[in-house]
């Protein structure tokens, strides 16, 4: 089978997610990098392209991208958009209509209204609009969402989810461009930390219960007094399914590192995983030892198996976790050509759907932070 086609918006020289994003399409040879437009400052973003051998195909901007793809014959399959927040609905709405599969950055747009909106466009056009909710990626969240559904922890009580960093902490750092764009509304939204990390946590929480946000209640601070968005938040939840949610997230939390963990406890037993040690999930059944999963080891589900890329006690990465995405990725666009059913393993990347309830959710994390921690609706009001 011939390599599908890739292409990617943003993501430029220096950037932070790009690599990984390039990584992690090329990992399994399933997908060849064609087309770029990969800075907003068009001499920069050809030079760069054509250094990473795109060359005609590297585009001084996403609508010269979009006009020139189009007229190929040897169009991209696929286009990541990883550029500033505020960016992502225009280029994502643009390319679906424009008959292209996309891959959107998190947060998928800034405001509920643009996330139901790109829902119905993937509905209207029958394009791909995926979410990089990359964690989901990893294989033994794969196999704790498996566990859970087979029934392995009894009814799902009670879930705990933290994505806790201190990475813009030092007060000195206000000014540093990567850090000041995060807490200002023009760019970031209502929201910082929890549209930056908790939305990471709270959609991680749903892909592995299976349930859906319904209402929330959150607390949100700046600590760092000249920020206008909150740099911490603790947000209570319910699920759909009955289960109980709490979830801290933090860009103050001076010793965290990335921070990004869950716990899930049901009537028969838990389980506990950690991004910065992805090889084990810790398993407690209820009366009995506690027992820890090696990721690669014998028997585990088939998400598992699937994602599982080296060999038992190597390390596994981010960028693994990027590869599971775009490996879904490739099986759902191929199996659309081929007039077949998707592999059900791989069809777990996180879609428009997943970004327009992360919206919400942003919308109503800082409106009940305003209210002194109200009873608020997370659900989009298509849901409603």
């Amino acid at each position: 089978m011939s390599k599908l086609k890739w292409g990617m918006i943003g993501g430029g020289e220096g950037s932070q997610i790009g690599p990984a994003h390039r990584l992690g399409s090329g990992l399994d040879g399933l997908f060849e990098f064609s087309a770029g437009a990969l800075d907003h400052r068009p001499e920069q973003g050809i030079e760069y392209g054509q250094r990473l051998g795109l060359d005609d195909r590297a585009y001084g901007s996403w609508q010269d991208m979009l006009k020139g793809e189009q007229k190929r014959d040897d169009r991209i399959d696929l286009v990541t958009v990883a550029t500033p927040n505020s960016t992502h609905f225009e280029i994502t709405k643009a390319f679906l209509e424009g008959g292209f599969h996309v891959l959107c950055e998190k947060p998928m747009t800034m405001t509920v209204e643009e996330g139901e909106e790109i829902v119905k466009v993937a509905a209207a056009t029958g394009n791909i609009c995926a979410v990089n909710y990359g964690y989901t990626g990893y294989s033994l969240v794969r196999h704790m969402r498996a566990m859970i559904a087979r029934g392995d922890i009894g009814k799902v009580r009670l879930v705990n989810a933290e994505f806790a960093h201190g990475h813009h902490a030092d007060a000195a750092d206000a000014d540093n461009p990567r850090v000041r764009w995060r807490y200002d509304p023009a760019q970031a939204g209502v929201s910082a930390q929890f549209a930056d990390c908790g939305i990471h946590a709270m959609h991680m929480a749903s892909f592995v219960t299976g349930q859906e946000v319904t209402k929330l209640s959150a607390d949100t601070v700046s600590c760092l007094e000249q920020r206008v968005l909150e740099d911490d938040a603790m947000v209570n939840f319910r699920m759909d399914g009955g289960a109980v949610g709490r979830l801290w997230t933090s860009s103050i939390a001076i010793g965290r590192q990335h921070g990004l963990g869950i716990q899930v406890f049901g009537e028969t037993g838990g389980l506990r995983w950690s991004q910065e040690q992805p090889n084990q999930l810790y398993y407690m059944p209820l009366n009995e030892r506690l027992q820890i999963i090696e990721r690669g080891e014998a028997n585990l589900s088939p998400e598992a198996d699937r994602t599982t890329r080296v060999t038992i006690g190597h390390a596994e990465g981010m960028p693994l976790a990027f590869a599971n995405i775009y490996t879904d990725l490739a099986e759902a666009i191929t199996a659309r050509k081929s007039n077949r059913a998707i592999d059900p393993a791989a069809d777990l990347f996180p879609k428009a759907v997943d970004g327009l309830r992360s919206m919400a959710a942003v919308v109503a994390v800082a409106a009940s932070g305003k209210q002194e921690g109200a009873w608020l609706d997370a659900r989009p009001p298509m849901f409603q």
